[in-house]
C-alpha cells in the first residue's frame, strides 16, 4: 500500500547522507584558503546550518590571558562580542576547554555555568547550547559552538557533526595562524632590511663627501712632499682608498638582494659606459702607482643595459684589480666583439687566483686569503655585486689565472643587440 510520508529510516538515511555531503564540502573548503577571517566566517556558517541553529560561534583561548574571546559569531555584533572575555572558570565554554569534552545542554537558563554578562551585553538570550572542543593534536585551542536550535533539541547526530567540523576547523585555524604568525615576521624582516639599507645609504652618503676632500689632499701631499711626510702621505691615501672600497660595498650592498628587480635597462652604445667608468678610476689608479691601459674598438656595440649599473660592476672589477696590484704594476681594460656578444675584459699583473678558488670568488663575502691574516681590504662583496648585476643583464661573467703571482683576468659577456631587435627597441 502506497504512503505520502517515506518511513522513518530513510528519512534518517536522507539526513546522513545530506550531512556527509556538507562534510565533505567543509573539508574541501577548509583545505582551500589559509584567510584566517575567511575560515572563520565559514566555520561559524556552516556549523549553524548544519545542526539547525540561530547562531553559532568560535571561541580561542588567549595565549596571553587565558581567557576565551569570540573570534568569530553569528546572530550579534562580532566587535562588541569581541570586547567580552569569557573566562575559563565559571563558564560553559570555559569548562568545555578545561575538561576538554563536548556539551549539550538544552536548557542554559538552568545552568549555574551560563555566562549571562554576553546576553546582558549583546541582547541576545542563549536558550540551548552544544558545544565542541576545538583541538590540535594535545592543545585545545578554543570551543566552537552553536546555540538555540530551531526545532526540537540538540542530539548526538549534531554533536557528531559539530565535533567533526571543529577537528577540520582546528587544523585550517592554526595553518592560518602560522601563515599569519610568518607573514608578520616576514614584514618584520622587511621593516628591519628597510631600516638596513636606508642607514647604510644615508651613511655611505654621509661618509664620501669627507673621504673624497681627504683623497684629494692626501694624493696632492704625496706627489709635492718628500721624505718622511711623504709616506705619511702614502699611508693616509692608502687608507682612505680602502675606506673607499668598504663605502662602495655598503652602498651596493642591496643589489645583492633586489637582483635583476633594481636593472633597467635601455639600448645604447657600450663604450661610453665603459669610459664613464675609465675616468672614475683613472686618479685613484694613479695615486696608487698603476699603469692602466684601455682599448675599445672602432664603431658603436648597441647593448640593453642599465648604464649605472653596468659602469658599478665595471668599477668594482677595476676596484678588485687595483686593490690585489701592487705599485708599479698594470691594469688593463679591453672591450672586443665575440660573435654575437661583446665581451669586457679587466686585466691586472696582480697576485693572481688559484684554480681551485677561481668560481668561489664571486660569492658573498668570500676572500680568496683567511680573514685573520689577509692583507687586502674589503668586505668580499664587490664581485658578488659584479655578478649580480651582470645576471640581471642576462650576461656571464668569469675569472681567469695562470696562477698565484701571474695576475688574473675578470671577463663579462653580453649579447649585442643589432639590426631589426635594436631598431624596435630604440623606437
Amino acid at each position: 500500500m502506497a504512503t505520502d510520508n517515506p518511513p522513518a529510516d530513510l528519512e534518517e538515511l536522507r539526513e546522513i547522507v545530506i550531512r556527509l555531503s556538507r562534510m565533505v564540502e567543509v573539508s574541501v573548503t577548509l583545505n582551500s584558503t589559509l584567510d584566517l577571517d575567511r575560515l572563520l566566517q565559514f566555520i561559524i556558517g556552516t556549523a549553524a546550518d548544519l545542526v539547525g541553529s540561530e547562531a553559532a560561534s568560535v571561541m580561542l583561548v588567549d595565549e596571553n590571558t587565558h581567557e576565551l574571546f569570540f573570534a568569530a559569531a553569528t546572530g550579534s555584533d562580532p566587535r562588541e562580542l569581541a570586547r567580552i572575555p569569557v573566562p575559563i572558570e565559571g563558564s560553559i565554554a570555559g569548562t568545555i576547554v578545561r575538561e576538554d569534552r563536548p556539551l549539550i545542554i538544552n536548557d542554559v537558563t538552568a545552568d549555574p555555568r551560563h555566562f549571562r554578562q554576553v546576553g546582558e551585553k549583546t541582547g541576545f538570550q542563549t536558550r540551548s547550547l552544544i558545544g565542541v572542543p576545538m583541538r590540535i593534536r594535545e592543545r585545545v585551542l578554543g570551543v566552537l559552538e552553536a546555540v538555540n536550535k530551531r526545532r526540537g533539541t540538540f542530539n548526538e547526530a549534531d554533536l557528531q557533526s559539530l565535533s567533526i567540523i571543529a577537528s577540520l576547523a582546528a587544523v585550517a585555524i592554526e595553518n592560518a595562524r602560522l601563515l599569519r604568525a610568518l607573514q608578520d615576521a616576514y614584514d618584520e624582516l622587511g621593516k628591519l632590511d628597510k631600516l638596513k639599507s636606508d642607514f647604510i645609504a644615508v651613511a655611505s652618503h654621509e661618509l664620501r663627501t669627507p673621504l673624497g676632500v681627504i683623497l684629494g689632499y692626501a694624493a696632492i701631499l704625496k706627489e709635492e712632499a718628500a721624505g718622511e711626510t711623504s709616506d705619511h702621505a702614502s699611508a693616509v691615501l692608502n687608507s682612505a682608498l680602502r675606506m673607499r672600497s668598504l663605502i662602495e660595498d655598503m652602498t651596493n650592498m642591496n643589489l645583492l638582494q633586489v637582483g635583476s628587480a633594481a636593472i633597467q635597462p635601455v639600448l645604447q652604445p657600450l663604450q661610453p659606459i665603459v669610459r664613464a667608468a675609465y675616468d672614475e678610476v683613472l686618479e685613484i689608479i694613479r695615486a696608487k702607482g698603476l699603469r692602466f691601459e684601455v682599448r675599445l674598438p672602432e664603431g658603436s656595440l648597441p647593448v640593453m643595459a642599465d648604464g649605472s649599473k653596468l659602469g658599478m660592476a665595471l668599477t668594482n672589477l677595476l676596484n678588485n684589480a687595483m686593490r690585489f696590484t701592487p705599485s708599479g704594476g698594470t691594469i688593463g681594460m679591453e672591450v672586443e666583439r665575440r660573435g654575437s656578444e661583446v665581451w669586457l675584459r679587466v686585466r691586472d699583473s696582480g697576485k693572481g687566483i688559484p684554480e681551485a678558488e677561481l668560481d668561489r670568488i664571486f660569492d658573498q663575502f668570500y676572500q680568496v686569503d683567511d680573514h685573520m691574516t689577509r692583507r687586502q681590504g674589503g668586505m668580499g662583496l664587490g664581485l658578488a655585486i659584479v655578478r649580480a648585476i651582470v645576471k640581471g643583464h642576462g650576461g656571464r661573467v668569469w675569472a681567469e689565472s695562470d696562477g698565484p703571482g701571474r695576475g688574473a683576468v675578470m671577463t663579462i659577456a653580453l649579447l649585442i643587440r643589432e639590426g631589426d631587435e635594436a631598431s624596435r627597441h630604440a623606437a
